[in-house]
């Protein structure tokens, strides 16, 4: 069966084809700048087929977008199937799931209802989901679909970890609490950390998913114990714009100071935060190695020193909460390709028995062991495939209806 996995945002697509039963890629791409025009990207993984590169398509709606996505697919001279009768089925990734979703669902009128009903919790990326849902049942009306949720894999936590320490009733009544994010993520490294460690009965992994949006995770055999964000993808970690953990009467302080609205406020610390913020130079990790190591830039070491900083931290944290630790996993687009950045986060964490062999950590591969063999944890390096998941996700529950 091939699985069409789609991550909608309000004026892009992102999605794959893959085959379910081989694992296999078959097609990638984007649709981008949605109701402002259209941009279309569509990568074939078929040998002999073509590659569209950001070529100008109107899309006025999300509907246009999957059409177009559809089109590519099944185009006799660069598609990868012959009809649409090869899709079996569509899995959408969406943002929160709130309490009301512990794992993925086939999407019906009560799945899409309780994603509605999360919106507040999500209000940027839960509208745009339900777009792609709904684009996808106008032009597929007849595929099974799927919604797998990035909250899911951390309802796994017990109450002292998600709970906050503000009146019982928030909770109760406006389900505040912590969510975290990245989930999809977090479990398919813990997963592969499992198989690489032997697949023991017991484990304790703490999954580092760092890029323009970091998280840190906890899972003891499997389960996500804690994680660093929060209600919304805000807290923990400095990100790339995104400030992480604050004290929270800096708001009130800078809005009586400034007079800026709340909104304004919430604005600041999710896009002129994080190390843009602290380096003055770039959201960009890349852009902050290169202002430092090639241009002496203090600021641009800053942002990286807190960076590593609190990723130090947190993993410190995370073994006292899971009462040690078996290995590290270093994932996403600065976890899996930023050695520098591995091995300044782990400087330190030797009184942990944490060990990088230096020749390891600057091999690139899509997964392997950076510690040195007399490490008493061991440190991986996994890439990480959501997507993956995601039809792995949907291929389970459309196959088991």
């Amino acid at each position: 069966m091939k699985i069409l996995v789609i991550n909608a945002g309000s004026s892009s697509l992102k999605y794959q084809l893959i085959d379910a039963e081989s694992e296999t890629l078959l097609a990638k791409g984007v649709c981008e700048r949605i109701g402002i025009g259209g941009k279309f990207t569509y990568k074939p993984q078929l040998e002999g087929k073509q590659q569209v590169k950001a070529v100008d398509v109107l899309m006025p709606t999300h509907n246009e977008a999957i059409q177009t996505v559809l089109d590519a697919l099944v185009d006799p001279v660069n598609g990868v199937i012959s009809s649409m009768d090869e899709i079996g089925a569509v899995g959408h990734r969406v943002v929160h799931g709130g309490k009301k979703f512990g794992e993925s669902c086939l999407i019906d009128d009560m799945c899409i209802a309780a994603i509605k009903e999360c919106i507040p919790l999500g209000p940027l990326h839960n509208p745009a989901n339900l777009m792609g849902i709904e684009a996808c049942t106008k032009c597929m009306p007849d595929k099974p679909q799927v919604a797998v949720f990035d909250t899911a894999f951390h309802q796994t936590m017990p109450p002292k970890a998600y709970l906050y320490a503000i009146p019982y009733e928030y909770y109760e009544n406006d389900d505040v609490r912590r969510y975290g994010f990245h989930g999809t993520s977090h479990k398919y490294v813990s997963g592969r950390c499992i198989d690489l460690l032997g697949n023991p009965e017991h484990s304790k992994i703490i999954c580092c998913h760092l890029g323009n949006g970091s998280s840190l995770s906890a899972c003891v055999d499997g389960k996500s114990i804690d994680t660093t964000m929060g209600l919304s993808p805000l807290a923990g970690l400095p990100m790339g714009t995104r400030s992480g953990d604050i004290d929270p009467t800096i708001l009130e302080y800078l809005s009586d100071r400034y007079g800026y609205s709340l909104k304004e406020m919430i604005e600041i610390l999710n896009k002129k935060s994080g190390v843009l913020a602290l380096s003055e130079v770039s959201s960009d990790f890349r852009d902050l190695e290169d202002a430092s190591w090639h241009h002496g830039n203090e600021r641009a070491q800053l942002a990286l020193d807190k960076f590593h900083y609190e990723v130090r931290k947190y993993i410190g944290a995370y073994a006292a909460a899971m009462g040690g630790v078996d290995a590290i996993v270093f994932t996403a687009g600065v976890g899996e390709n930023g050695p520098e950045t591995r091995a300044a986060i782990c400087e330190g964490l030797d009184f942990m028995g944490v060990k990088i062999c230096e020749k390891r950590n600057f091999e690139r591969a899509d997964e392997h062991l950076i510690s040195t063999d007399d490490s008493k944890v061991k440190v991986f390096v996994i890439a990480t495939n959501e997507e993956l998941m995601i039809a792995r996700d949907t291929y389970r529950l459309v196959t088991r209806r």
